[in-house]
């Protein structure tokens, strides 16, 4: 530990966790494994009990969120979709490779994941399209994704191929599921708690972008549209990509018809085809600027 400066008017009192951490070591007495002698925010056997969820679930929360605000990160748009859908030439070996076998189940799927893989370009252009046009903003827009692969990865790729910098929040899970390669490592982040990761999607989102997904993708969507419809957040764009697939996914006319929604909760959410399409429509929302956007 460096001695104190005794001469600067702002010098710390007190020596700072991380100082103490450092110093602190036990003699040979303590130094067991099962040694309570630790200091407590060092001793990880003591954060992982069960009675310190809450401490954890903090620390969930201000991670991501300190770490963003030293970034810089004020503005988000949040990307959602499926770990399942493939990029184009990925679903072509595929096809290619199911045809060459004479695989009639094989080829039947492998010919929808090729018309499926459509939406991972269109999410790596969006990216692009955001990330370049509003990088010179005074609050640039950051894309945002889970972290892992499908569409997730198309978002962080996209903004990654215009060098811009990227956000994903991933999860542990009983299967493995590595965070991407084309996030940016200093806003890489992994959670334990689904409550606190779809938190941090909020937080700073200016816009939800969805893509075709299950249940993860299922989840999220309805959870944004259940805290707009409630008022519990402010109104944003949620684009969903893809008419075809969300109306015969979910029949939102029975929802009016039935009463279980109002006919006005259909204007929470618009259908976008391409990437320029959902780019116009943000940029409408926020009056960022008209025209053809510009990628790489």
């Amino acid at each position: 530990m460096n001695a104190p400066d005794t001469t600067d008017l702002t010098a710390r009192n007190f020596p700072s966790a991380e100082q103490e951490a450092r110093a602190a070591a036990a003699g040979a007495r303590y130094a067991e494994p099962d040694s309570a002698y630790r200091l407590a925010f060092t001793d990880t056997d003591f954060l992982l009990r069960e009675e310190l969820r809450p401490v954890r679930m903090q620390l969930e929360l201000l991670k991501p969120e300190l770490v963003q605000q030293e970034h810089g990160v004020q503005s988000t748009v949040v990307i959602f979709g499926s770990a399942r859908i493939v990029p184009p030439e990925e679903a072509d070996r595929r096809l290619a490779q199911a045809q060459a076998e004479g695989d009639v189940v094989a080829i039947a799927k492998a010919r929808t994941a090729l018309a499926m893989s459509r939406y991972y370009d269109e999410a790596r252009r969006f990216a692009a399209i955001v990330t370049e046009r509003t990088r010179e903003l005074e609050t640039p827009i950051y894309v945002c994704t889970g972290g892992g692969p499908g569409i997730m990865e198309a978002g962080n790729r996209g903004a990654h191929e215009v060098g811009g910098r990227s956000i994903g929040l991933n999860i542990v899970l009983p299967h493995e599921q590595a965070p991407n390669p084309y996030i940016t490592p200093q806003l890489c982040f992994q959670f334990h708690y689904f409550a606190m990761r779809k938190m941090h999607f909020l937080i700073r989102s200016v816009a939800l972008v969805c893509f075709p997904g299950g249940f993860g993708t299922l989840d999220e969507l309805f959870e944004v549209m259940t805290l707009q419809q409630t008022g519990k957040i402010r109104r944003r764009p949620i684009l969903l990509f893809g008419q075809a697939f969300w109306e015969r996914l979910i029949d939102f006319e029975h929802l009016v018809e039935t009463g279980m929604i109002a006919p006005g909760d259909r204007q929470l959410f618009h259908f976008v085809e391409t990437a320029e399409q959902a780019w116009q429509l943000l940029a409408a929302e926020y009056d960022i600027g008209h025209g053809a956007a510009r990628t790489s």
